[in-house]
C-alpha cells in the first residue's frame, strides 16, 4: 500500500509539474523584470540626476533587450521543467529555469555580463549594417561612374565615326 501511495504521489507531482511549466512569454517577462530591476539599480548607482534622462536610458535599454530576447531567446522543454538559452558569441548561455509555474533567473553579475554582451552585439550589428549601407552607397557610386564612362566612350566613338566620315568625304572631294 505504501508503494502505491508513493507512486500516486510521484505521478501527481509529475502531472502538476508538467501542467505548471512556464511558457516562453513567462520566461521573457521574468527576464525583462530582472533587466528592469538591474537597470533601475544601475541608474540609481550611477547618479543619473536627471529623471527624464534616466527614464529615456531605461526605455532604450529595455527595448534593446526585449528585441534581443525576441530574436535570440530559445526555450528547451524537459516536460517537468524548462530552460531558456541565448546563443551569444557561438555559445549557448543559460538564462533561466522554469519550474512549478515560476521562472528563476540568474544573479545580477551574470545579468550584467549578458546585458553588456547583448548591447555590444547590437552595436556590432548596427555597425555592420552601417558598413553594409556604406558599401551599397559606394557600389551605387561606382555603377554611376561606370555608366558615365560608358556614355563618354559611346560619345567618343560616335565622334570618331563622324570624323572618319568627314575625312572620307573630304578625300572623295579631293579626288
Amino acid at each position: 500500500m505504501k508503494k502505491l501511495l508513493a507512486l500516486v504521489a510521484v505521478l501527481l507531482l509529475a502531472v502538476i509539474m508538467i501542467e505548471t511549466v512556464p511558457d516562453k512569454s513567462e520566461h521573457k517577462e521574468a527576464m525583462m523584470k530582472a533587466v528592469a530591476e538591474y537597470v533601475d539599480e544601475e541608474v540609481d548607482e550611477s547618479g543619473f540626476g536627471d529623471r527624464v534622462l534616466g527614464r529615456i536610458g531605461k526605455g532604450v535599454i529595455n527595448k534593446t533587450i526585449e528585441a534581443a530576447l525576441n530574436l535570440k531567446l530559445r526555450v528547451n522543454n524537459y516536460y517537468l521543467w524548462n530552460t531558456t538559452h541565448v546563443r551569444l558569441q557561438g555559445k549557448d548561455q543559460l538564462l533561466s529555469v522554469g519550474l512549478l509555474g515560476h521562472v528563476f533567473t540568474f544573479d545580477k553579475q551574470m545579468l550584467r555580463e549578458k546585458l553588456e554582451e547583448a548591447m555590444s552585439a547590437k552595436e556590432e550589428a548596427a555597425s555592420e549594417k552601417e558598413q553594409a549601407k556604406q558599401s551599397a552607397r559606394e557600389l551605387r557610386q561606382l555603377k554611376r561612374e561606370q555608366k558615365k564612362r560608358e556614355r563618354q566612350l559611346r560619345r567618343e566613338e560616335r565622334r570618331r565615326q563622324r570624323e572618319a566620315k568627314r575625312e572620307e568625304r573630304r578625300r572623295k572631294r579631293e579626288q
